[in-house]
């Protein structure tokens, strides 16, 4: 079984491994940047999906279903780092609901 703390690297790596791949795609057809971005896109898409398998979880779904709490707080992370754009308070709250959610499908009584 992994160390939670192992768990949580993947998961992190996978979350900003997605989300700079999808937003490869959305430079391109949003933002009208050069299609050479789908390259690096296609490639951190393949190194989200790689980490997520890394994810010690009895089922996929579960694995799935908790990464989505790590991918929201990834993504108001990308929102001010990348975007520049501050989370608001409902953002952060939303995120930290999301969160303890994770924790709670992945650490809940009677999983590792």
């Amino acid at each position: 079984m992994t160390a939670p703390l192992s768990t949580l690297a993947f998961y992190i790596l996978a979350a900003f491994a997605e989300i700079g791949g999808c937003f490869a795609f959305w430079a391109v057809l949003r933002l009208d940047r050069s299609p050479l971005w789908l390259a690096p896109g296609a490639v951190s898409l393949a190194l989200f999906a790689w980490a997520l398998t890394r994810v010690d979880a009895d089922a996929a779904g579960r694995a799935f279903a908790a990464y989505g709490g790590i991918y929201i707080l990834a993504s108001l992370v990308w929102l001010k780092m990348v975007e520049g754009v501050a989370p608001d308070r409902w953002d952060l709250i939303g995120g930290a609901i999301c969160l303890g959610g994770a924790a709670l499908i992945l650490w809940g009584p009677g999983r590792g």
